[in-house]
């Protein structure tokens, strides 16, 4: 009886993790930056796993500038980014803020900037990014979700 119990606990906090990562599934795709070459794309390859990379186009050239990914640990919602030219190279994490429904809030107090790495859906095809440092300042712009990855 109690190896059943421990593997419904397990298969029960598998589904929430599952069912957490699920509430960002919009960002799967392709997104644009509104007015620039800057785009984010987005796949999920795993259950509780979302990666992803940030990129610009030259000449026709994909030069990626950052890795990214969401994932699960510990019933917890952690996004992670890696600058190549910042942080010795070392993945960033933030942590979801689940205090706000009406955006994403990645948060680390302890990291200089950004503290704040915010996804807003606007519709099915536009959301807001807002990258935040102290006081809530710092900068937004909108993401076009492209038909076909470029």
């Amino acid at each position: 009886m109690k190896i059943l119990s421990a593997i419904c606990l397990l298969f029960l906090f598998v589904s929430c993790a599952e069912n957490k990562i699920s509430k960002l599934d919009f960002l799967v795709g392709t997104w644009k930056m509104e007015g620039k070459q800057q785009y984010e794309f987005w796949e999920k390859n795993q259950k509780d796993r979302l990666i992803g990379n940030s990129y610009k186009l030259v000449n026709n050239e994909k030069i990626i500038s950052e890795t990214l990914r969401v994932k699960s640990v510990e019933n917890q919602l952690i996004y992670g980014a890696t600058v190549y030219s910042q942080n010795d190279g070392e993945t960033i994490e933030f942590i979801l803020n689940l205090n706000n429904d009406e955006y994403f809030s990645f948060e680390n107090a302890n990291h200089d900037f950004p503290k704040k790495i915010q996804y807003k859906r606007i519709s099915a095809d536009s959301i807001k990014v807002s990258v935040l440092g102290e006081n809530d300042e710092g900068f937004s712009y909108i993401q076009i979700k492209q038909l076909t990855e470029n």
